[in-house]
């Protein structure tokens, strides 16, 4: 199912990509541990942040909406939100 965050997810994830590849020619170019160790981190970060809306969508959109619509039980409601909140 898509969410309307999604394609805001996607282009971050692109995003890591690119800087991705950018830090693998820093790598061939001989560059500085702390200078890629830096990129690295930016990297980190971004998908770090990409897992988080992804997770925090999923709980608004679809475990708690579910759950105020009658489609979901208290109890899968809470199992679905332990199985996400390991991830965050």
């Amino acid at each position: 199912m898509q969410h309307a965050t999604h394609p805001e997810i996607v282009k971050r994830l692109k995003q890591a990509h690119g800087h991705l590849a950018t830090i693998l020619t820093m790598f061939a170019e001989g560059r500085s541990c702390p200078e890629l160790a830096q990129q690295l981190q930016a990297v980190e970060s971004t998908i770090a942040a990409a897992k988080r809306a992804l997770i925090h969508d999923h709980m608004e959109h679809c475990i708690a909406g579910a759950f105020a619509q009658g489609g979901m039980s208290r109890d899968q409601a809470m199992r679905e939100f332990d199985a996400l909140a390991k991830y965050l």
